[in-house]
């Protein structure tokens, strides 16, 4: 067969080829919105035009935590060094909603100062490509990733640590990682017991694993709250969406709710906001 007879079968294959391939990435506009979410296959950012979040001040009893981080995150927005943070601790206590509120306050001083970026759990190992797309924009970028842990056998945490220190191109500057867990040292406590008792070297076979914590910067604590700080966020958020009802005795009944939940917290606070505005037929629009 000549050249020139299997031209045409050469180019129906590279046609179907092409139609075979994915599409390329659209290219992101950051101008578009404040917040993005990443999505690993197909690589894309999608963005969120209104972020689920509580303002600043409806956060109680972690001052110290909000201060903190407050001044990290502002001290990154203008260019200055900054800390990657791990905000750990009890559940529902303001963790995700702390680096949201910050956030959000950054951008109100200075609107479009930093985009925030939420990552999922299960695609940290596309983190590197991540980064390659936002290393040469000239905004900043803040990366979160919610409720981070690892499990046995999950190598996932190899392609975290290399972003946070280390690696040839290490996480370029106009990037700050945040993550909040329930567990300090972002494993627990059984998968470190068991890699002790099975290891020839006992404190090797943790160190790995365990590292990867010491690479964030910044490590906030966050506490189950005590009976005050409770009825503080119930009257906060109550005085914020115009729930104060005289017939109702908002103490006892957050007190009722918080017992029949065997907890105490900021989220067990909004869900009983939540129940509380739907009675009385009012919205919770945070704008």
């Amino acid at each position: 067969m000549s050249d020139i007879d299997i031209h045409p079968t050469l180019i129906r294959i590279a046609d179907a080829l092409e139609r075979l391939a994915p599409s390329a990435p659209p290219k992101t506009d950051f101008a578009a919105a404040d917040a993005f979410v990443w999505h690993a296959g197909p690589s894309w950012l999608e963005s969120v035009p209104k972020v689920n979040r509580v303002d600043l001040e409806l956060l109680k009893g972690i001052d110290r935590q909000t201060e903190t981080l407050l001044d990290n995150t502002q001290r990154f927005a203008d260019s200055l060094p900054a800390n990657n943070a791990l905000l750990w601790g009890a559940r529902g206590t303001g963790k995700s909603s702390l680096v949201k509120a910050a956030h959000a306050t950054i951008n109100k001083a200075a609107p479009g100062s930093l985009v925030l970026i939420e990552i999922h759990r299960e695609d940290i190992p596309s983190l590197p490509q991540l980064l390659s797309l936002l290393r040469n924009e000239t905004k900043r970028f803040l990366l979160f990733c919610d409720d981070l842990s690892f499990d046995t056998q999950d190598d996932s945490y190899k392609s975290l640590k290399a972003v946070l220190e280390g690696g040839v191109e290490g996480r370029p500057a106009n990037v700050l990682f945040y993550a909040t867990s329930n567990r300090r040292h972002l494993m627990a406590r059984d998968m470190i017991e068991n890699e002790r008792s099975t290891a020839i070297h006992a404190s090797e076979a943790v160190e790995e694993k365990v590292s990867l914590s010491d690479r964030f910067g910044l490590w906030l604590g966050f506490h189950n709250c005590n009976q005050d700080t409770y009825f503080a966020i119930v009257e906060g958020y109550a005085e914020k969406f115009g729930l104060n009802a005289a017939d109702i005795d908002l103490r006892a009944e957050a007190n009722e709710w918080s017992v029949t939940r065997g907890s105490r917290s900021g989220r067990v606070a909004w869900q009983y906001i939540q129940d509380l505005a739907g009675r009385l037929g009012k919205s919770l629009d945070m704008d």
